[in-house]
């Protein structure tokens, strides 16, 4: 059974950093690095956004225009893990954030491309 796992989320003040980590489990050998990995929010009474995507092979990545110059995604194919190193958190970053596995992606922005998905880590930010 594939799983995701989200940690690092929390409370902050308004300009601070967090580090957000995905742990993937359950694929076989290898399996990971063939996968993208995206990661999405929502805040309340808000739809789901794609904030930011990591491709398989070269890692090329995707940023979201109001996140882009202040989160950076970093994979570690070693450990099936997945980061979203968050700086210059602003008050409109408060949501819940999800990471999702996708095979086979067209743009990576959009939740319907993703396979697997896990239950989330809330991110506070206070002005």
């Amino acid at each position: 059974e594939i799983q995701l796992v989200e940690t690092g989320g929390g409370l902050v003040q308004a300009g601070g950093s967090l580090r957000l980590s995905c742990v993937v489990s359950g694929f076989t050998f290898d399996e990971f690095d063939d996968y993208a990995i995206g990661w999405f929010r929502q805040a309340p009474g808000k739809e789901r956004e794609g904030v930011s995507c990591i491709y398989r092979g070269d890692g090329s990545t995707y940023y979201a225009d109001s996140v882009k110059g202040r989160f950076t995604i970093s994979r570690d194919n070693a450990k099936n893990t997945v980061y979203l190193q968050m700086n210059s958190l602003k008050p409109e970053d408060t949501a819940r954030y999800y990471c999702a596995a996708g095979l086979n992606l067209n743009t990576g922005t959009m939740s319907y491309e993703y396979d697997y998905w896990g239950q989330g880590t809330q991110v506070t930010v206070s002005s």
